[in-house]
């Protein structure tokens, strides 16, 4: 379990979730999960601040950073604490990179496979989030697979 930090001016913004004393915000994030592709995972999700913790169980460490990527990736959210656990099979934890400005999922690919041509593989690892190859933007935070 682990505390990931992500830039809070960036991403989607959900009206009324980090609004103090929100007793929706935990419905608020499921929701959001689901509706980003993610179907409906047995996980819970506490709002204190900018900080979101999530707990529960999904099948796959995949699923998990997907989940925590779909909740760091709000507008607002400064961190998530990670308390999920997997059921599934133990494989090895993707890297997360930071869209800095100008960036395009080629130049990211370039720079951590040292490919542009990879692109397609983290455009694969960050769906359903990311609908479209060019649809990234500054502060969004993505998984990099091995």
């Amino acid at each position: 379990m682990s505390l990931l930090s992500f830039v809070k001016e960036a991403g989607e913004k959900l009206l009324d979730l980090l609004t103090p004393g929100n007793a929706n915000a935990s419905e608020q994030l499921k929701e959001h999960i689901s509706k980003v592709g993610l179907g409906n995972p047995n996980v819970q999700a506490t709002v204190d601040g900018d900080k979101v913790t999530v707990t529960g169980e999904v099948g796959s460490q995949e699923e998990k950073e997907k989940i925590l990527l779909a909740v760091g990736n709000i507008a607002g959210v400064g961190s998530v604490d990670d308390q999920i656990t997997v059921t599934g099979p133990v494989a090895v934890a993707a890297r997360f990179v930071v869209v800095e400005k100008g960036d395009t999922l080629s130049a990211i690919s370039l720079r951590v496979y040292h490919d542009a041509n990879k692109y397609q593989k983290i455009f694969e690892a960050n769906k359903p989030m990311l609908k479209d190859v060019n649809k990234i933007y500054p502060g969004q935070t993505l998984r990099i697979p091995e």
